[in-house]
């Protein structure tokens, strides 16, 4: 995908959410984020969305701690949101490809990192805003789905910080049945997932499958792992629900 396509992405996903959240109100539960209200999902988001500004705005090339959250709650929570959002879609319009900051995983530039770690983030958390109004979020499009499906895979689940391990190697595999799109990730207990694009190679220990959306957020933890096909040994895919957690 292209940088704009990720910028746009982040602009829609952002709006979804403040609407959502803003019909469903602050004290609404996120049942896709146990112990969350919607007032949590707003100050986190509008956190994120205001440190990543930052990186860009300024050329940081250093990191620097989340700049922490806001008390705002309400209406002045909502109109502070949609303020930090609106900032970060214009910052990574006007910045250069050639701007140089600091990113935290590997992309074609560290503008085409936060672009697309900024859609998803925000897509992922429309999804929670959506959950807490209705219960039933809208669809992610299938190929920015897919895209996300391997952001997480191979990038980060390929940190050393991944806690997704195996007593003994093990070989996941996940296939999207409606973009064609394909990932090989061992597992071992010392390494971090290594993950292969478009392979097929071996026989996998468990295999999910289904709709690049579905993939997405079941991944995410977002839905359960009934909500996608399970093939092969059942506890890898429930290894992933309670290791795989971005923390």
């Amino acid at each position: 995908m292209k940088n704009a396509e990720y910028i746009d992405a982040l602009e829609a996903a952002g709006r979804g959410l403040a609407d959502a959240a803003a019909e469903a109100g602050t004290d609404a539960e996120v049942p896709t984020c146990p112990g969350w209200q919607v007032r949590d999902l707003l100050r986190h988001t509008t956190m994120v969305h205001r440190w990543a500004t930052t990186f860009v705005a300024e050329a940081r090339t250093t990191p620097i701690r989340d700049l922490g959250e806001t008390t705002l709650d309400g209406e002045e929570l909502l109109a502070f949101f949609r303020e930090g959002h609106a900032d970060l879609v214009a910052t990574l319009r006007a910045a250069p490809e050639s701007l140089d900051c600091w990113a935290f995983l590997p992309a074609p530039s560290p503008l085409a990192f936060w672009a697309r770690r900024q859609a998803h983030e925000t897509t992922v958390h429309r999804v929670d805003a959506e959950s807490a109004l209705t219960g039933t979020p809208e669809p992610v499009a299938p190929a920015f789905a897919a895209d996300g499906v391997d952001e997480l895979l191979a990038g980060f689940h390929a940190r050393d910080r991944s806690r997704v391990r195996t007593p003994e190697p093990r070989t996941l595999r996940v296939r999207t049945t409606d973009t064609g799109d394909v990932w090989t990730v061992h597992l071992s207990a010392t390494e971090p997932p290594r993950t292969e694009r478009d392979s097929e190679n071996g026989v996998a220990d468990t295999e999910l499958s289904g709709p690049a959306d579905q993939l997405y957020l079941t991944l995410w933890n977002r839905l359960p792992v009934d909500a996608v096909t399970v093939t092969g040994d059942e506890e890898l895919a429930r290894l992933w629900r309670e290791t795989s957690a971005i923390i």
